[in-house]
Parts: structure tokens; sequence; C-alpha cells
């Protein structure tokens, strides 16, 4: 395969994924290291090399929109960064350690979570009283805005959220995803701040994340420009393309459809480890 069909292949596949990840919330960057690796034999290290690039892309360009709109909590994001720094500098440094067979198993394993998260709609359960004191002293309560006015809210067990937050950053290194998944849980279930404030806070991570782990793949050379640059414009036109249309679309039908194509990816990714271990 000629140099200019395979990039031409990877960024269809990418503006796929990354407009997928957009309509339903997960990102694009969980669907290109499986894609990468099992469609066009991308050895996994660049795979995630690529993908981390993409998703820095992608969270700094949503991210500004949704700090601009009021719904991302600033003060919380920039403290839970900090976990998830160390984290994802963690994280990519095993990749030097741990072989990729164990990764495409751990990779399988986040893959089905995702989906299981995917498929279940989210509750909200939004509480302005019994803050955390960590949350007082530090100032990380806000208001989301609403059609009635903001509503405020009160970010509860901190130093729950920043232990998940590390673990979050260990995954998004190790894995060369944005782990927004796991970000969004541990604010939305642990931390009780409303859904959408989750997720744009979340995306809002991402990309500082993703920056941090970058920096160490590109020290041990896993990004190659001829995989991350029709991946990182792919993702990215996508996830914009997706973003415009998803006013009109049905979002439901086609989180369930993402969930479905995130298990067939997932069971492929353990496949794979398990007879590579064996």
């Amino acid at each position: 395969m000629s140099v200019t069909a395979f990039s031409a292949l990877v960024f269809s596949g990418a503006l796929a994924a990354g407009m997928l990840g957009a309509l339903t919330g997960l990102g694009g960057g969980i669907v290109i290291v499986p894609m990468l690796t099992l469609l066009f034999h991308v050895d996994i290290r660049y795979a995630m090399g690529a993908s981390l690039v993409s998703v820095i892309a992608t969270s700094s360009g949503a991210a500004a929109a949704f700090v601009r709109e009021g719904f991302a909590n600033i003060r919380l994001g920039m403290f839970l960064e900090i976990a998830t720094t160390l984290g994802a500098l963690a994280g990519a440094t095993l990749t030097g350690v741990v072989s990729p067979h164990v990764i495409s198993i751990i990779f399988g394993c986040v893959l089905l979570y995702s989906a299981y998260r995917s498929a279940r709609p989210p509750q909200e359960h939004v509480t302005a009283e019994h803050p955390d004191p960590i949350a007082v002293r530090l100032r990380l309560n806000g208001t989301e805005p609403t059609p009635h006015g903001p509503r405020p809210y009160a970010v509860q067990h901190v130093p729950l959220g920043f232990v998940l937050m590390v673990g979050a950053g260990v995954l998004s290194g190790l894995l060369g995803i944005g782990s927004g998944v796991v970000k969004v849980l541990a604010m939305d279930q642990a931390m009780g701040l409303p859904f959408k404030v989750s997720t744009t806070t979340s995306n809002f991570m991402i990309g500082v994340t993703a920056a941090a782990s970058a920096g160490v793949y590109m020290h041990n050379g896993y990004i190659d420009p001829m995989v991350s640059l029709p991946v990182m414009i792919g993702v990215l036109c996508g996830a914009l393309f997706g973003a415009r249309i998803l006013a009109g679309a049905p979002v439901r039908i086609l989180r369930t459809l993402f969930a479905v194509l995130i298990v067939v990816l997932a069971i492929e990714m353990l496949v794979k480890g398990v007879r590579g271990v064996a």
C-alpha cells in the first residue's frame, strides 16, 4: 500500500471516529488505537502516540467553547490536572516496560467499560449542600448554566476524586487515550458534579493530560508523523462535523451503535492480547 493510500484510509477512519466521538461524548481517541492496530496493523505504541496527538487537538478546540459557555469548572479542572498529569507521566513511562499484549488486554477491558457507560443514560444527583471542606477552602464549588439561571452545586469527596484522577492519568498515559470516561465517572459519581459540568471539565483536562503523556511518547520515538498527521486532522474534522449535527441527531441510537462497535473492538483487542500472551 502506498503512503498516499494509507494516509487517505487512516484519515477516513479517523474522520468517522471523531464524528462518533463527538456525538456520543466519549471522544474519538477510544476508537483510534484499536482501529490502527486491528485494521492497519500499526504497532500499538505508535497507535497510542497518534491517538494522544489527536486527543490534544480535539480537546483544545472544544475546551474553549465549553469554558466560554460557562459549563467547565476551571478551578476544579486545574486542581485535578495535577493528579492526571502525574498519573499520565507514570503511565507513559510504563509503556516501555509493559508488554504490548498486556496493554491490548487492558485496553480491551477499558473498551468494555466504555461501552457500558456509553449505553447508560446519565443520572443527575446534584446537591449544593454539605460541600467538602477542601472544596470550600480551594473555592472549587461553582454554578451550572440552566434555562432558569445559574444553578449552584457543591464539590464533594475531593480526596477520593483526586485519587481516581491519578488512576485516570495512568490509563491515559499507558493506553494513549484521554480516559475521559474515568474522569467523568470520578466527577459525576464520586464528586457529585452535574453531568454537563463533569463532561466539559473532563474535556478541558484531557488535553493537558494527553500532552504530558505525548512528551514521553515523543521522547521514546513512538509518534510517527505519517500516522499521527492524518489521524489528528481526521479526528478534528470529524469532531467539528459531529458537533454541528449533534442537535438534530438521534443521540440515543448513536450511543447504542457506538457501544456495540466498542464491544466488538474490545473483544478483538482481548483476543489479540490473549493470543500474544499465550
